[in-house]
């Protein structure tokens, strides 16, 4: 388990060095990816100072959240996400990465309950334009974005893409810039923070395109254990 206190130091430190290149001084989030991870390594994690989780599916996470009930832990639901689970996913997560449809953006603010505070979502867009990925296109961010702007329970945050994977440096600049241009594009209309871009295999060139949240899974805890049970 040393091992996870250590990938984290590391990571760390390489945001750290892709900011002072990218000539930033700004925060930067990691966000620990602990879709099927134990909890157990989740409490490493956390007593290494991680203290941001993103889990995909929802009774997995869940799961964990009653197996971690002391620890404060924020977590962000960074899947893709199913009409009949937004009831629990606005109950039981900070934040939501993967909004990309009115419908569920409308369910998610009637679910989330009155007791906590607005939950923090992002937007996802479909910057390469693949079929099999989630994501509204570009052209229709707007009208989303404002829609969501004037749900009370909802506070919109910012943008959140996956793009096609890439080993070119060149290339995954390229995909991260065409995110970043839409955000400085929102950015004049409505008061967003976030840029959640970038994982394991991409995250400083996410970073020298404007990420202010990374998403990092395999990089802390390693390849996912084959026999885990997902559990939407």
């Amino acid at each position: 388990m040393d091992t996870i206190y250590d990938s984290l130091q590391a990571i760390q430190a390489t945001i750290l060095q892709a900011k002072r290149t990218a000539h930033r001084d700004d925060e930067i989030l990691l966000l620990a990816v602990s879709k099927a991870q134990p909890s157990d390594k989740i409490r490493v994690a956390y007593l290494a100072g991680q203290r941001a989780f993103g889990e995909n599916y929802v009774q997995e996470a869940i799961n964990k959240q009653e197996q971690l009930l002391d620890c404060a832990i924020e977590w962000h639901f960074i899947g893709p996400i199913q009409s009949n689970k937004t009831q629990l996913v606005a109950q039981h997560f900070d934040w939501v990465h993967s909004v990309d449809r009115l419908k569920i953006a409308a369910r998610l603010n009637e679910a989330r309950p009155s007791s906590l505070t607005p939950l923090n979502v992002c937007i996802q867009i479909n910057s390469s334009d693949e079929e099999s990925k989630s994501g509204v296109d570009i052209g229709s961010l707007a009208t989303l974005a404002e829609a969501i702007s004037t749900m009370p329970n909802l506070k919109l945050r910012g943008l959140m893409a996956i793009p096609a994977p890439t080993k070119d440096l060149a290339k995954q600049r390229a995909q991260f810039k065409i995110v970043g241009d839409a955000f400085k594009t929102l950015k004049h209309t409505f008061e967003l923070d976030t840029l959640s871009i970038g994982m394991s295999d991409d995250y400083v060139a996410a970073i020298h395109e404007g990420a202010t949240i990374v998403r990092i899974g395999s990089a802390i805890f390693g390849a996912r254990a084959s026999n885990f049970k997902n559990e939407n």
